[in-house]
């Protein structure tokens, strides 16, 4: 779920502007899943500009505080959510832990890297969804080790169907700053995307495992 559109339009310029969002219809990226995408999205480039790093620190914090304001942890999707979600824990006086996406294979072990007290009262930070998988092995971590996993805040969604159904199943509230609609439409609107590459982008996020370019 959008927080609201204008923090969606404004965060999604902020990351095209940066280039932490990056489209190519007419030369698609390939995903480590093999799919064909027009969008890449690196959010980890958003660590090197302090003012987008303090702007997202700030909205997640204000948001985290409005909707879980019993929240007693937050806790950072490895390795992409680590350093905004300390960040967010920073601003709000919280404790901070992470979850890796397999324990390590060595030393003691870990998965979970932090104090996680048991029942405690937990809001998981994300940096990207597609189609919500990873991110929801670490809440199921978290429920395995007794955390009560109060919502999900991400800074980004490409908003997959597939990714809506699977936060269903899971019985988790997913907040996000923005997603690929609002993108879309921002970029439509200033003239920055011509009717054929929108388009294309649409096509893409309808059937994103088999979309192939014309």
């Amino acid at each position: 779920m959008i927080l609201n559109a204008q923090t969606a339009h404004e965060t999604a310029q902020k990351l095209m502007q940066i280039k932490a969002i990056k489209l190519q219809p007419q030369a698609p990226f390939t995903w480590a899943s093999g799919w064909k995408s027009p969008i890449y999205c690196d959010n980890r480039i958003t660590l090197s500009y302090p003012e987008m790093r303090d702007y997202l620190k700030t909205k997640l914090a204000a948001t985290l505080k409005e909707l879980y304001p019993e929240a007693e942890m937050v806790v950072g999707v490895a390795t992409g959510a680590i350093a905004i979600g300390a960040l967010v824990a920073d601003a709000l006086e919280l404790p901070f832990i992470y979850v890796r996406p397999e324990p390590k294979k060595h030393g003691r072990q870990n998965q979970i890297e932090g104090e996680l007290a048991p029942g405690a009262k937990v809001v998981v930070i994300e940096d990207l969804i597609s189609t919500g998988g990873s991110s929801l092995k670490v809440v199921d971590v978290l429920r395995k080790n007794g955390a009560q996993v109060m919502g999900m805040l991400a800074l980004f969604t490409y908003a997959f169907k597939i990714a809506e159904e699977n936060f269903a199943q899971a019985e988790l509230e997913l907040h996000t700053l923005s997603d690929y609609p609002h993108l879309l439409e921002g970029l439509l609107d200033s003239g920055n995307l011509d009717e054929q590459s929108h388009q294309t982008l649409l096509t893409w996020r309808e059937d994103p495992a088999n979309w192939k370019k014309d």
